[in-house]
């Protein structure tokens, strides 16, 4: 599976990073790191398991979304 890096520019810590680690693996997606930084998540995913819209939904939801 290809690695996809988001931007989520309301990243501001360590418990942010874990809040979107939670909220992709219940997805299915694979998280790969966080950088808060940098603002970033790289995650892994299969397309026809979970789409980017979900993800990102799931990252809105969670009050970090996705810089587009």
């Amino acid at each position: 599976m290809p690695q996809t890096v988001l931007e989520a520019p309301d990243i501001s810590c360590g418990h942010c990073i874990q809040t979107i680690e939670k909220a992709v693996t219940k997805l299915g997606a694979k998280f790969i790191s966080g950088d808060a930084e940098k603002k970033q998540v790289t995650l892994e995913f299969d397309p026809a398991a979970v789409t980017m819209e979900a993800i990102e939904q799931a990252l809105e939801e969670e009050g970090y979304p996705v810089k587009k």
